[in-house]
């Protein structure tokens, strides 16, 4: 029993531990998985996996690991701001895969990118058709930026001049049935006001799943019975 006891206790503290370093590295850590962000996560993880089932070490050897690692983590990590070549060797730099419309092929046979993998990307980015594409460069994250020929971009609003009104933040007012008081208070809407805009529509606050104000600060309301005949289920 004291075995199972002591796992459950190593496995939290190695989750706690990695949501710790995860708030002290940044969320860059998270949304931008460079060179630098792959190694220190799977490094990390292999510790922290250690930390909750490896019992011939104490629990304090793993943790001065993990203390370590992330001094040099965010050590490197203050280095690469400073330091414009560091940078590059660290995070790694973006390359260019398409220019005016050629693919680089040198380019990329020396990141090992596929043409199957760039066909890939650029569909995500919905590119069907390589003419379009003026030009392409591959992040350091992996992730494909586009920028299409001029004739393929969307028209704006700046285009036509269409004058455009002043849109603000959407504003989150209900969450499952629940006033948000404090984005209230932050965005100047007194309660009265929205339980009046409520009982106008003939539902009373506990009967909306959801409600914001949009970004032209219109009311959406979500309820909980949607009154659907057939609701979609996929499975």
């Amino acid at each position: 029993m004291n075995n199972y006891v002591e796992m459950i206790g190593r496995t939290i503290l190695a989750f706690i531990a990695l949501l710790l370093i995860s708030r002290i590295l940044g969320k860059q850590t998270v949304s931008n998985m460079t060179f630098h962000d792959f190694a220190t996560g799977i490094t990390m993880g292999a510790i922290a996996a250690n930390l909750a089932f490896n019992r011939q070490f104490p629990v304090l050897y793993f943790l001065i690991c993990l203390v370590i690692l992330t001094l040099i983590s965010y050590i490197s990590s203050a280095v690469a701001l400073r330091f414009q070549r560091t940078r590059n060797w660290i995070a790694g730099a973006p390359t260019v895969v398409i220019d005016k419309g050629k693919i680089l092929e040198a380019n990329m046979r020396k990141i090992h990118y596929t043409l199957d993998s760039l066909n890939q990307s650029l569909r995500e980015k919905e590119v069907f058709n390589l003419a379009e594409v003026d030009y392409a460069i591959l992040e350091t994250n992996g992730q494909l930026s586009v920028k299409k020929k001029e004739q393929y971009l969307p028209v704006t609003k700046q285009d036509l001049h269409i004058v455009s009104s002043h849109s603000m933040f959407p504003v989150e007012l209900i969450m499952d049935g629940t006033i948000m008081h404090m984005n209230l208070v932050d965005n100047h809407i007194s309660e009265e006001w929205l339980r009046q805009q409520i009982k106008n529509t003939g539902k009373e606050v506990h009967d909306i799943f959801y409600a914001v104000k949009t970004t032209t600060g219109n009311l959406i309301y979500d309820y909980y019975q949607d009154k659907l005949i057939n609701p979609l289920d996929i499975e």
